[in-house]
């Protein structure tokens, strides 16, 4: 069995990296939650996750500052009560990389723990 993208390493880019093309960042768009995230202009992408109160929202989002601390990947975080929305993409490319898609798949796994039932 294939390890899940949230197992995988965030691996740093460099600049001579081009950016993933709608036919490379498929598989990975595959693996991560579709009710949360997509790809906007083939450029970012953006998720929007739901909770039941703002703390939920509020500890979520402390949890993924950690989480972008930690791999030193930092995406655009507006919290507000009821959701959070996340915007990412690898800037030192201005694109999608790799990377953007595994921190996306490990907020997913994160956000299992507060997802409203």
């Amino acid at each position: 069995m294939a390890p899940s993208l949230a197992d995988e390493a965030c691996e740093a880019c460099t600049s001579d990296d081009e950016p993933l093309t709608g036919t490379e960042y498929a598989e990975y768009l595959a693996e991560i939650d579709g009710d949360v995230w997509d790809v906007v202009n083939d450029h970012h992408l953006e998720g929007v996750y739901p909770f039941e109160d703002f703390r939920d929202a509020l500890e979520f989002t402390y949890e993924i500052g950690e989480l972008a601390e930690e791999e030193w990947h930092h995406p655009d975080i507006q919290l507000q009560w009821g959701e959070v929305r996340v915007e990412m993409w690898t800037h030192k490319i201005d694109g999608l990389h790799k990377t953007d898609f595994v921190m996306a798949a490990r907020m997913d796994r994160i956000h299992d723990d507060y997802a409203p039932e």
